[in-house]
Parts: structure tokens; C-alpha cells; sequence
């Protein structure tokens, strides 16, 4: 018996294919069943036309066997078959798809849903075999063929016998080796959690056997024995919850799958369903979870959605189909229109993808809209939990595009609320006279309400947002603006409360000018506050940045430190400033001495480290003298 070569260019080829183009071993199930997947469904089609096909959708399924002592795993199915011709063609020439050719020969018809496309998902069972025998009949021939390879030195087609239409696939598990443990795959618990993983969802039952306990024929119905037996079960569920219509699942269903897929132990907070046909077809069920993972902030957190193609997953983690800002999100998504490259295990990044990551994007925010408005109480605990997510989506990368979108879906905490608030609701509580929307940002909701330049605006009873994200002040810089309103720190600048809000004070010119001098370039300018109150001195950053966005960028290794201006404010009405302009008069030291003191209180308040400490600890014991 002659052994024939492979037209493909023999070793090299055939390494690459087995060595390179899958990263993992377990591959090689999920294609050999894709295989036989395929095969059923050209059968099945050609049923719908030829009655003498004697087979209905309910009689074929995938069968998996392993025998131990052989060191063989068997795929079989009852599909279409192969002649000789079809052997040659399909596995003597690597590379050569006889699943894209049927496809192609119908004119790529809506009823052949078949994913194989590239004809070297077969040669991956070369990563766990030595040796590879394929036994199999086509649908209308009485003749029967074996192929049989150990890889790239050849192959060799002989006839045989084979009672029914259909093909198995013998590989020859490889011996173990030090770094390989190729006896796993031949494991009953291995194959079936390979099918769970990765062929669940195929429309064909995959049979297998698998110890059940049963009771011993025979033995005393009162204390009966039980044993184990070998029994053919399906494993794999065939239908998708995805593909079933929502009104035909529970909650309880949804709730299952979702802490399988995400392996969580709470409920998700929302369902998203979504069902597409058109230039391109999909189905999707994606998942709000309840709780924030632990590492959800950290490197280490995998943002993406499941991959199917006609009920094969192809990838875990599809991160191209979610935003990063939208990572929180779990579920799966499920389409016959994508273009795969020749593993399987990556996509080609083409028009399909882009529109589908779109169309989710915009399902996934009309929902989050729709749970503001149905459910507020059940969003703010998601915005507690996502919240810092959907700010990035406006101050990172791409935020300019998609601004519009997110800025009614964000919260901030109201000063006057004591709760967290829209920035609608902030803009539909404004009266007619108010100029900006306010806002100031700090550590804490606690800290912020303590700054000095918060009574001014309590005393008018004008509502502040309380920014405590790092992102927060980088998010209002973002929209710049809501309602035609413009954002307007309470910390920096000109506050525009209009004349008849104004505070009037005494400017001290001469006061401020001594304090400047004192002080030197630790400021960059001294001035009479018209926003304090009670405080004696507050700090303000000026234009530019904010002393929030000073501790961000800390975090970061920049070339050039970022510092926001210190602009030194004082309440000229204050008994401490007050006494700092009399001690001028005749014990200049001494009035320096306050200055330094009420700058470096200022610092504090501002949440700003101190120049140094122990000096400040000084003075203050210098003064208590």
C-alpha cells in the first residue's frame, strides 16, 4: 500500500499548522466535534430535498468513546461521509475546506449554517496524537474508505467496510512525557468538561458514556446496593439560552447561567437580551453584575464578552466587543456572520465585529438609562459600583465621541440632597438667576463639606457636587458643560454669584503685599477672599489644574511634575488675619510668623502635604509661648 504525500508542502506546513496556529491543546475536541457538526449539517440540508436521506433532525448526534488500553479517543458521527475524492481533496490537501465548499456550491444559503472555512481545524489533533485514522462512508456510496497518517511524512487511503453512512475519527493519544500529559484527554471528566467549555451549545446531542449510579439488579429493595455503571449520555444542552426567546426564560435560568458563566455566587442585577437580523445576524445575552470583583480595578481583571459562531465558542474573552469603560459587563454573543481566521481562536478585525461592538454599546447604555428611570435605587448601587467605569468613558480615550451619551447616566453627591443626583435633576433644581453649576472635589464627601469655601454657597443655599472619584473633575473638564450651564469649581476662581450675591470686603493691599513677600514663590499670589466666611485662609489653584488633579498625576511617573498654582486667600474680617495686621505694627516677626501659620493651614485644608512638618509644629509651639 503506497503512502501518499501531502500536497501541501509536508512538514513545515503541517508543524506550523499543529504548533503555531493553536495556543492551546484542548483545541483539537472543539474542532474534530466542529467537524463532525458540519458534517451532520450537510446531511441534515440535503434531507430537506431528497427523501431518501430516511433521517429526521432528531436522529443525529456525536458520539465520543475512549478505550484506555488502545491509548485511542474516537469521534464518530452519522453526517454526510466522504468518498475518495472528497478524501484527497479535503484531508490530503492541508488547508483544503470541504465545509467552505458546500457552503460556496450553495450559494451560501441560510440553512447550511457551518463555521468551517479554512480546512485545518483536523490537523489539530496532531497536538495530542501520534497517529490519526479516519473511517468513514458517504451518504449513496456502498464502498467505505481508511485514511490513516501519523503526520507530515504522508497519509494512506485504503478501502474498508463500514455498515453505516457517516465518519470516524480515531486519534492515538501520544505517550507522556515529561512536560506533557497527554493520558488527561483520555480521561472520561477531562472530555466532558472540554465539551461543556467549548461545545455545549452544538445542535447535535454529543453522547459519551459516563458513570451513573444504579441500583444492583437484584438486591434487597429495603437496603439496596448501588453500583456504577457505564452509561451513553448526552452531554452537551444543544439549545442556547440565548437563542430561546426571553418570554420562554425565568429569571432563575438566567440567574444559573449568569453565575456559571461569571462564577458568582449572587444574581446579576440586569439582563440584556439582543436579537439581530439583518447585514449582519446575532444574538446576544449580556449581564450587570450585582457586587464589584475584587480585582475589577487591577491589571489582572479581563474585560470581554464569550464568542460563539453557530453554538462553538471561539473565544473566552472577545475584548473587542466591549468598551473598556463598559468592562464590567459579562455575557455572550453569538453570530453565523463573522469572518474567522484559520483557527478559530482569533478573529479577523473586520466590519462585522465593529458593528456588532457598536450596536452592544448603544443596547447596553439604553438599558442602563431605562434602570435610572425604573429602578433608581437599584442604579445607584450599580453607579456606587460602576460609576468610576462610566466617568473613564467620558475623561479617557474617545470620551470627546461618546460624551453626549454618557453625561445623563453619570451621579455626583448633592450637597443638598445628601444623596447622589443627576446632573438633570441638578439642572432642573437651578434657579433662572444661577449662573454655573458647582461642584468641588476631594477625598471624601466629609472633607469637601469641611472646606472653608463651601459656607459662602450653604449660605445661599445653592447645591454643590461633591466630586469624590479621582476621574470626577476630569469628567466635568469633558463635557465643559450641561444645559448651556458651565461647570464652575467652588475652590478656584471667580465664583460669578452676580452683584447682588457678592461678598464686599476690604482688599488690604498692604497686608496682602507683606504676606506675599513672606511667603515668596511658595505662592503665587495673595488675596482678600470675598468666599470665606468663618476660616481665616483657604487655598485655590487658580486656572489650569486643580490641586485634585496635583494628587492624580502623583501616581504617575511624569517628566515634569504637575502643580497647580497656590493662590493664598484671606478673610480680612478674621480676628487671626486681624491680628496679623496689628502685630505688623510693631513686631514684624511675629506677623510673619501668622502668615507662615495660616499658609500652612491652608495646605492642610486643601488636603496638600506641608513643606515641612516639623517647621509648621515650630511655630505653632512658638506662638503658644
Amino acid at each position: 500500500m503506497e503512502k501518499k504525500q501531502f500536497k501541501a508542502e509536508s512538514k513545515r506546513l503541517l508543524d506550523l499548522m499543529i504548533n503555531s496556529i493553536y495556543t492551546h491543546k484542548e483545541i483539537f475536541l472543539r474542532e474534530i466535534i466542529s467537524n463532525a457538526s458540519d458534517a451532520i449539517d450537510k446531511l441534515c440540508y440535503l434531507s430537506l430535498t431528497d427523501d431518501k436521506v430516511g433521517k429526521n433532525r432528531g436522529d443525529f448526534f456525536i458520539e465520543i468513546s475512549v478505550d484506555k488500553d488502545k491509548r485511542t479517543i474516537t469521534v464518530s458521527d452519522n453526517g454526510i461521509g466522504m468518498d475518495m475524492d472528497e478524501l484527497e481533496n479535503n484531508l490530503g490537501v492541508i488547508a483544503a475546506s470541504g465545509s467552505y465548499q458546500f457552503r460556496k456550491d450553495h450559494g451560501e444559503s441560510e440553512d447550511v449554517d457551518i463555521i468551517g472555512q479554512f480546512g485545518v481545524g483536523f490537523y489539530s489533533a496532531f497536538m495530542i496524537a501520534d497517529e490519526i485514522t479516519v473511517v468513514t462512508k458517504k451518504y449513496g456510496s456502498e464502498q467505505a474508505y481508511r485514511w490513516q497518517s501519523s503526520g507530515a511524512d504522508g497519509y494512506t487511503v485504503t478501502e474498508c467496510e463500514k455498515a453505516d453512512v457517516g465518519t470516524d475519527i480515531i486519534m492515538h493519544v501520544k505517550e507522556d512525557t515529561e512536560d506533557e500529559k497527554y493520558s488527561e484527554y483520555m480521561d472520561n471528566y477531562k472530555l466532558y468538561s472540554l465539551i461543556k467549555k467549548y461545545s455545549d451549545y452544538v445542535r447535535y446531542p454529543i453522547r459519551m458514556l459516563t458513570p451513573v449510579q444504579k441500583e444492583k439488579e437484584g438486591s434487597d429493595p429495603e437496603k439496596p446496593e448501588y453500583e456504577m455503571v457505564d452509561e451513553l449520555t448526552t452531554i452537551n444542552s444543544m439549545v442556547p439560552l440565548w437563542q430561546r426567546k426571553r418570554s420562554e426564560v425565568t429569571d432563575d435560568e438566567y440567574a444559573k447561567f449568569y453565575q456559571e458563566l461569571a462564577h458568582d455566587f449572587e444574581k446579576p442585577q440586569r439582563v440584556i437580551t439582543v436579537s439581530v437580523e439583518g447585514s449582519v445576524t446575532y444574538r446576544a445575552l449580556m449581564f450587570i453584575p450585582s457586587g464589584k470583583p475584587l480585582n475589577f480595578n487591577t491589571e489582572a481583571f479581563e474585560k470581554g464578552l464569550q464568542l460563539y459562531s453557530a453554538g462553538v465558542m471561539i473565544m473566552d474573552k472577545c475584548d473587542a466587543l466591549l468598551p473598556d469603560y463598559l468592562r464590567f459587563v459579562r455575557g455572550v454573543v453569538d453570530s453565523p456572520d463573522l469572518s474567522l481566521n484559520i483557527s478559530r481562536e482569533l478573529l479577523q478585525h473586520d466590519r462585522q465585529l465593529r458593528v456588532i461592538a457598536k450596536n452592544l454599546e448603544k443596547k447596553i447604555l439604553a438599558d442602563l438609562e431605562k434602570f435610572m428611570k425604573d429602578d433608581r435605587e437599584g442604579y445607584e448601587k450599580f453607579y456606587r459600583n460602576y460609576g468610576r467605569a462610566l466617568c473613564y468613558g467620558v475623561a479617557g480615550e474617545g470620551g470627546e465621541t461618546r460624551k453626549d451619551e454618557l453625561k445623563d447616566l453619570l451621579m455626583f453627591y448633592s450637597s443638598t440632597e445628601k444623596k447622589l443626583t443627576s446632573l438633570r435633576e441638578y439642572a432642573d433644581r437651578m434657579p433662572e438667576s444661577q449662573k454655573c453649576i458647582y461642584y468641588a472635589a476631594g477625598e471624601s464627601v466629609a472633607l469637601i463639606d469641611a472646606l472653608p469655601q463651601t459656607e459662602l454657597l450653604k449660605d445661599k443655599n445653592y447645591e454643590v457636587l461633591y466630586l469624590t472619584g479621582e476621574a470626577d473633575e476630569f469628567v466635568l473638564q469633558g463635557l465643559q458643560n450641561y444645559a448651556d450651564k458651565p461647570f464652575r469649581s467652588i475652590v478656584d476662581g471667580d465664583l460669578e454669584l452676580g452683584g447682588e450675591e457678592s461678598v464686599s470686603v476690604d482688599e488690604k493691599t498692604e497686608l496682602m503685599q507683606f504676606v506675599k513677600e513672606t511667603l515668596g514663590d511658595r505662592v503665587k499670589e495673595v488675596k482678600a477672599s470675598h468666599r470665606l466666611k468663618t476660616h481665616p485662609a483657604c487655598m485655590s489653584a487658580g486656572q489650569g489644574f486643580s490641586f485634585e488633579m496635583e494628587k492624580y498625576f502623583k501616581n504617575f511617573d511624569m517628566p515634569e511634575p504637575v502643580k497647580a498654582d497656590r493662590i493664598l486667600e484671606l478673610n480680612t474680617a478674621h480676628p487671626s488675619v486681624l491680628a496679623m495686621e496689628e502685630a505688623l505694627k510693631t513686631d514684624r516677626p511675629r506677623a510673619e510668623l501668622y502668615a507662615k501659620i495660616l499658609y500652612n493651614q491652608a495646605l492642610l485644608i486643601a488636603g496638600l502635604p506641608l513643606d515641612d512638618p516639623g517647621a509648621y509644629t515650630d511655630m505653632i509651639a512658638e506662638l503658644m509661648k
